[in-house]
């Protein structure tokens, strides 16, 4: 037998051409394949410079001041606001007691009973604010100090050594948690001699 030798030989595959799917609006696509985009590199952000952060920290400074300053100053009207009905809440009795004084009317008690209802009534007052830091300038005797009396008139001194000193009270002065309120008016003693 003989052999047959058989050859293969290539066949080359037919080359078809694809034609390109026409787009919605007829416009034809490309066929070639789109390149990926790459995408732009950020611009690196400009440092800022030294006088924009330095205007900006002041910024910063000067709005946390403000807020600051607010703050306080909510706060300082609070704490005066409690101190004020603290004062008030130390009123309240005597005022009461007043208020009945009142309520019983003209004609109601005599004259005596009235006055010695008050007098209750002024003692009640008078240690509720010496409490909370009122202080009474009742200088008689003492010797006259411009800063804490008021002069409203002279009268003789007896003698060299009461020279200066206060004669009489005509309305007692009144100083708060030393804070001069109001300065005692008094009448003065002068040396003639």
């Amino acid at each position: 037998m003989s052999k047959k030798h058989s050859h293969k030989i290539p066949i080359s595959e037919p080359t078809v051409e694809v034609e390109p799917a026409p787009q919605a609006d007829g416009a034809e696509q490309s066929a070639e394949p789109h390149p990926e985009p790459h995408p732009e590199p950020h611009p690196e952000p400009h440092p800022v410079s030294s006088e924009v952060a330095e205007s900006d920290r002041y910024l910063r400074l000067a709005a946390e001041y403000d807020n600051f300053r607010k703050r306080t100053a909510k706060e300082r009207a609070e704490l005066t606001g409690r101190a004020q009905g603290e004062l008030v809440k130390l009123l309240i009795d005597p005022l009461d007691d007043l208020a009945r004084v009142i309520a019983q009317g003209p004609g109601a008690q005599d004259a005596k009973t009235v006055l010695d209802a008050v007098e209750v009534v002024d003692k009640k007052l008078m240690k509720g604010l010496m409490a909370a830091g009122l202080e009474v300038i009742n200088p008689v005797g003492q010797p006259f100090d411009p800063e804490q009396h008021e002069a409203v008139s002279t009268a003789l001194a007896e003698s060299k050594e009461e020279d200066h000193t206060v004669a009489i009270v005509f309305q007692p002065g009144y100083r708060f948690k030393g804070v001069l309120l109001r300065a005692a008016r008094v009448v003065v003693k002068q040396w003639n001699g």
